[in-house]
């Protein structure tokens, strides 16, 4: 053990807090991959139809996120106060793998959704506590590093219990099962991976920064809350760069949470989708390192206006994408910049703030992020919805709802640009006054 962390250079304590970004990405693999081609078959055994089976994925994704962005901020404040922030983690980490694995007994697309919207929750519920965790188990200038370790290891060892569950599904009558119980299977395989990779973290955590209260925890919660919001209108450097967030992460969140739901309406071959999204993990693996270390090498706020460059062209390849080649053309591009602009702005934020007030203000970046989380999806189903069985020619390809909803996502890159590149602007002044 003590090599492996050596050449990973990463210490006991920020090996537990990164060991859960790869029990938890298990879940996120198997939602991103083969849930929406399951949901799909569950739809079409109900006779909708492909635009309203896409619809109806994308207003769940957005259900589960306004919820999340309500609660985010209230949970995030009350996880700041002493001996509050690894209850309320463990809580919500709960809930997701309960719902998780309950995904396996649902029985109509209906209840298969809200089940899913309550697994998502606690998914997403349980990450403004981890993320708040990390200004406290490592230092600013290891930040970068270890958060771009996270997301690096999540992606590659979510591939093990995802491969796992692939064998399962795609081989289930040569095993002798149904669809159905092949799916069993593969929810709770993930769901006790989830589990087991976040023991080390509930064994080794002690909050450290905290702020004290009197009177009801709550209460003194939604105080502190209104006072933050107050607060964050005046600290300029972090709410511009908390509204670019919530532009740039929109786009970049309904990629990967609508990429094979998008591939399956275009109707692209479900075991192809399938294999290009584990490339996607793959590549995404190495990328991530790779930026981890050149933001010791390189200023983070460039880095990070890279990949927002890079996700708009990728967003307008998406946009004529009509063939399974191009979607694991796709899946390639999208592994090589998600894991970096991820990474990198959850450690950006934590440069920036108090780290007393870490749950406050990634309770806030969560609020931003669910809510861009929210609104993409919605926006894509939108267009979907309003365009219906209709098509439009442009550039000679022709253009369905799905890609027309799509490509609105690249006005979202371009604001989300504009505005990071004011906020990174004010905070580098503000770092230069310092000294």
């Amino acid at each position: 053990m003590k090599k492996l962390l050596n050449m990973l250079n990463l210490n006991r304590q920020e090996w537990s807090w990164v060991l859960y970004d790869i029990g938890n990405s298990a879940f996120i693999l198997l939602v991103t991959a083969i849930v929406p081609i399951y949901f799909g078959s569950l739809t079409a055994a109900a006779g909708l139809t492909e635009e309203q089976r896409f619809s109806y994925w994308g207003y769940g994704l957005s259900v589960a996120t306004i919820v999340v962005a309500l609660i985010g901020p209230i949970c995030g404040t009350l996880a700041d106060h002493k001996g509050f922030k690894k209850p309320l983690f463990v809580a919500c980490m709960l809930l997701g793998v309960v719902g998780c694995a309950a995904l396996g007994g649902a029985w109509s697309w209906l209840s298969f959704l809200v089940i899913f919207v309550f697994a998502k929750i606690g998914f997403s519920s349980s990450l403004v506590f981890y993320d708040a965790m990390l200004p406290e188990i490592t230092t600013e200038e290891r930040m970068d590093n270890v958060s771009s370790m996270g997301y690096a290891l999540g992606y590659i060892g979510s591939v093990i219990p995802f491969v796992v569950c692939l064998v399962v599904v795609l081989n289930a009558g040569s095993f002798g099962l149904t669809i159905s119980s092949a799916m069993v299977i593969a929810f709770c395989i993930t769901a006790l991976w989830w589990v087991v990779c976040t023991l080390p973290l509930l064994k080794s955590y002690r909050q450290q920064a905290y702020t004290e209260y009197t009177g009801s925890a709550l209460t003194a919660s939604f105080r502190r809350l209104g006072k933050t919001f107050r607060e964050v209108r005046k600290e300029k450097h972090i709410f511009l760069y908390l509204v670019a967030f919530f532009f740039f992460i929109d786009g970049v969140y309904t990629i990967i949470g609508m990429a094979t739901a998008y591939g399956s309406s275009l109707g692209l071959d479900s075991t192809g989708l399938l294999l290009a999204l584990l490339v996607t993990q793959i590549v995404a693996f190495p990328c991530s390192i790779i930026f981890g270390k050149l933001s010791a090498r390189f200023d983070t706020g460039k880095l990070i206006k890279l990949c927002i460059i890079c996700y708009s062209g990728i967003t307008l390849f998406g946009v004529f994408l009509n063939s399974l080649w191009q979607f694991w053309v796709l899946a390639v591009l999208v592994g090589m910049f998600q894991g970096g602009v991820q990474a990198l702005s959850r450690s950006y934020l934590g440069k920036i703030i108090p780290p007393e007030r870490s749950g406050e203000y990634f309770g806030l970046m969560d609020i931003f992020g669910k809510g861009a989380d929210a609104m993409g999806p919605a926006l894509v189903s939108l267009m979907t919805t309003l365009m219906g069985e209709h098509s439009v020619r442009f550039l000679g390809a022709e253009l369905k709802g799905q890609n027309i909803g799509v490509g609105c996502l690249v006005v979202l890159f371009i604001i989300g640009f504009v505005l990071f590149t004011k906020a990174d602007r004010l905070n580098k002044a503000r770092r230069t006054a310092k000294v």
